[in-house]
């Protein structure tokens, strides 16, 4: 089945209403069908040990044009060893994952060169690391944290943000972010564990464009299986300047939540990946998860093209704005995949003699002994 080809797109999903109220607003052109094929995948051995840490929770990965080699990121928030990054060698063509080596990993480093600390100490110096790219332009690393907003008064806030490392983790600096990623009352700003997860490089490495996992507070509630909800995705440039924003429609949730499990449904944009030349085009994955019926993933071919500029909206809840239109590429469960896990991280890959372009996708395991480290190659047309 890994050759099989797949027909994996849908209608363009409508709008929710015109950007103001009475007012059509044309629809754009769409753009070409987005095919994707399973080339093969290939699984990490369990906390697998590394130069002295446990290889799991990888949620990002991308590729670096210096060296030809992957990095992955892992979102071990420090309870194992300091959170850190890790360098690979994959051995992947049209004919699957042949083999995945590492060959190193490095902490990431505060300001002051420290690591960061385990979250239990409650200093707050800690990192939710979820995300992490390579610099077009430098290949210096930028990499996406979600921060903390802590479930109770006491211990203190952690700001999500996005920084730049050395290829050996040391900090080169940090990107201004938009005031609405901020984390301030028990009303606005991103949920707990729903900020950035999501980060990509676009026209040529000078655009830097962020997802956030969920809906803002003030943007309205998460999603339940009667409504999908409204994401913030914003293009900066790598000052930090803000060029826009827009409302991505994340899904509703696929199934019911079992009533006996007193956790989930968990649902958020993971990752986006923006397509080379087309600084409004992204592919977006959406990651769900509902217990007693496991995961859903599924990847979106999206645009800004005709979208509302919502940067300078306070509140989506109710708000007649165009959100970005999207059409579904893959649902994995369609794909003939060994398993559908939390997959979290991807990464465009060279060109393939076909024509197609490869994308590589890896889940986090959560360093759970019931999930997997799975490596997915797709061709793309």
């Amino acid at each position: 089945m890994c050759a099989a080809a797949l027909l994996l797109a849908s209608t363009l999903a409508p709008t929710v209403a015109a950007a103001r109220p009475g007012e059509p607003v044309p629809a754009p052109a769409p753009d070409p069908v987005v095919q994707a094929r399973l080339l093969g995948e290939r699984t990490v051995p369990h906390k697998l040990a590394f130069q002295g840490t446990t290889v799991g929770g990888l949620s990002g990965i991308d590729r670096n044009p210096c060296t030809g080699e992957y990095v992955f990121i892992s979102d071990d928030r420090s309870y194992l060893q300091p959170a850190r990054f890790y360098t690979a060698r994959l051995d992947v063509d049209a004919g699957g994952v042949h083999a995945v080596d590492f060959t190193g990993t490095h902490p990431f480093r505060r300001p002051d060169g420290s690591f960061y600390s385990d979250p239990t100490l409650g200093d707050g110096k800690t990192v939710d690391p979820e995300e992490i790219r390579v610099d077009p332009l430098s290949c210096a690393y930028w990499w996406a944290q979600e921060g903390d907003r802590p479930k109770a008064a006491g211990p203190p806030v952690v700001q999500p943000s996005i920084q730049y490392a050395s290829p050996t983790g040391g900090h080169l600096g940090q990107l201004r972010l938009p005031s609405n990623y901020e984390i301030t009352t028990e009303e606005r700003g991103p949920r707990r564990n729903q900020a950035i997860e999501a980060i990509t490089f676009g026209s040529k490495g000078t655009v830097v464009t962020s997802a956030i996992e969920g809906p803002l507070l003030q943007d309205g509630p998460e999603p339940d299986v009667n409504h999908g909800a409204l994401v913030r995705v914003t293009r900066q440039s790598r000052d930090g300047r803000v060029l826009g924003q827009f409302a991505y429609p994340l899904e509703k949730i696929f199934a019911e939540n079992d009533p006996d499990i007193p956790w989930g449904p968990d649902t958020g944009v993971p990752s986006i990946l923006a397509f080379p030349g087309r600084p409004d085009r992204y592919l977006v994955l959406e990651r769900t998860w509902v217990a007693g019926a496991g995961y859903k993933i599924r990847l979106f071919d999206a645009t800004t093209r005709g979208a509302t500029d919502v940067r300078e909206i306070d509140s989506l809840a109710g708000r007649p704005v165009v959100p970005m239109r999207k059409t579904l590429v893959a649902d994995f469960d369609t794909l003939g995949l060994s398993a559908v896990d939390n997959t979290e991280g991807m990464t465009w890959g060279p060109d393939l003699p076909s024509g197609e372009r490869l994308l590589l996708l890896v889940s986090d395991d959560n360093f759970a002994e019931e999930a997997i480290t799975q490596i997915v190659a797709l061709g793309i047309r």
